[in-house]
């Protein structure tokens, strides 16, 4: 089957007549879903269910659910995690404590349907980092958050829950948020290569990736990664990335035109896969029209990492529970 290089974000909490219709006929690659998706896991598991069946097929399902401040399932029906690098901070060990959160994380949306995960972070801290990324991460070296990462990847693939590295190429530098405007980094390829590059290097083997809208002025200085055919090549070839690419959400002002032209731009660029996310239809018509059929290699990366769901591994959910709370003390 011939496949959309779009991923779609429904609208509400149940599959409207349109929406049936528009992705039976468009074959989106998958679905994301956000808290306005979200009432209870009866509900999530009804909607995962019929937007699976829009289509025909096993489609992925994705979430941002990272625990902290960006998790869309949250109290009273699923827990609710500190911020990432608050953990880091005060785990008595912080990666022991990394794997047994995204294990308790992946087992919660296996439950419910979710088999994709936008996690997790590679960026690093900086001491510019802006508010809305900086306590999601894991640290400012390389080693940790290398580490941290890969468990994390480990943790939700052991779960049945296949992960996605974020935010390709490095966000860490970021002092402007791209929901709302664009970065930009003034820094020299040399010590971009040497620093913010080099934790997705060491990870370039997990199997999906997420890209950042953020311009590196001493690679391209007229457009954001998602965007950049120069900034692809070097995700490619430099960084070694060979998964599945996916760009964060179209919607975030951080690009410029509209939907149907930042999703050619991106797909034009290198991106395999576009991600759009407000529910909104008109939009999602013309970015499935401006984004077209999955190219053969988009194919074969998707099969590849789709490839990698299997059933979870038996855990003792109570006694992670009880580990996680005596790790943070």
């Amino acid at each position: 089957m011939t496949l959309n290089a779009t991923i779609f974000g429904p609208d509400g909490q149940v599959v409207t007549d349109w929406e049936r219709a528009f992705f039976r006929d468009t074959q989106p690659l998958g679905f994301i879903l956000f808290a306005r998706n979200i009432a209870d896991p009866d509900q999530l598991r009804r909607l995962t269910g019929e937007l699976r069946e829009t289509v025909g097929r096993d489609a992925p399902i994705l979430i941002d659910q990272e625990g902290g401040r960006v998790q869309r399932m949250r109290a009273p029906h699923w827990r609710e995690y500190p911020p990432a690098l608050d953990q880091m901070d005060r785990a008595s060990d912080p990666m022991r404590s990394q794997w047994v959160r995204n294990r308790l994380i992946a087992a919660e949306l296996y439950a419910v349907g979710i088999d994709v995960n936008c996690a997790p972070l590679a960026d690093l801290v900086e001491d510019a980092t802006h508010p809305v990324l900086w306590n999601r991460l894991y640290g400012g070296d390389k080693e940790t958050v290398v580490k941290a990462a890969r468990i994390c990847a480990e943790a939700h693939l052991a779960g049945g829950v296949l992960p996605v590295l974020k935010h390709i190429p490095g966000y860490g530098r970021a002092s402007v948020d791209s929901h709302k405007d664009l970065p930009r980094v003034d820094v020299p390829h040399a010590e971009l290569t040497a620093r913010d590059f080099a934790p997705f290097k060491a990870l370039n083997d997990i199997a999906m990736g997420m890209t950042a809208h953020i311009v590196f002025s001493d690679i391209d200085p007229s457009a954001p990664a998602t965007t950049s055919a120069k900034m692809m090549r070097i995700i490619r070839e430099e960084i070694g990335f060979d998964g599945l690419i996916m760009t964060d959400d179209l919607s975030m002002e951080a690009l410029s035109g509209t939907p149907a032209e930042r999703a050619k731009a991106s797909i034009s660029a290198g991106c395999d896969i576009v991600l759009h996310c407000n529910g909104d239809a008109d939009e999602m018509v013309q970015v499935a029209d401006a984004a077209g059929q999955m190219s053969g290699a988009a194919q074969t990366r998707a099969d590849r990492a789709l490839a990698q769901r299997k059933s979870p591994e038996n855990i003792d959910i109570p006694a992670l529970e009880a580990e996680f709370a005596a790790l943070l003390g």
